[in-house]
């Protein structure tokens, strides 16, 4: 199964959208908390291209994007291919 890390902060309803999604999937994944650990943020914005908002979603390293873009790959279809699932 690939490698799934999230940048949150607990306070963030998008967050919690896109771990719901994840956990429905059956899908563990590494939670990392951004809100008061700035190095981890740095961290997320290299990362992510620039990008600073949360969640930010990496499936083997590669950039998904936030909430929006995963909720986006699964009503296409393209989620669980790229979670190894139904394989």
């Amino acid at each position: 199964m690939p490698k799934v890390e999230i940048y949150t902060t607990p306070i963030c309803p998008y967050c919690l959208h896109a771990k719901a999604l994840l956990k429905s999937k059956g899908v563990a994944f590494k939670n990392i908390d951004v809100m008061f650990h700035p190095a981890k943020r740095r961290e997320m914005e290299e990362r992510a291209g620039g990008g600073y908002t949360v969640p930010q979603v990496f499936i083997d390293g590669k950039h998904v994007g936030g909430a929006d873009e995963l909720a986006l790959l699964e009503r296409k279809g393209k989620l669980d291919r790229l979670l190894g699932l139904g394989e």
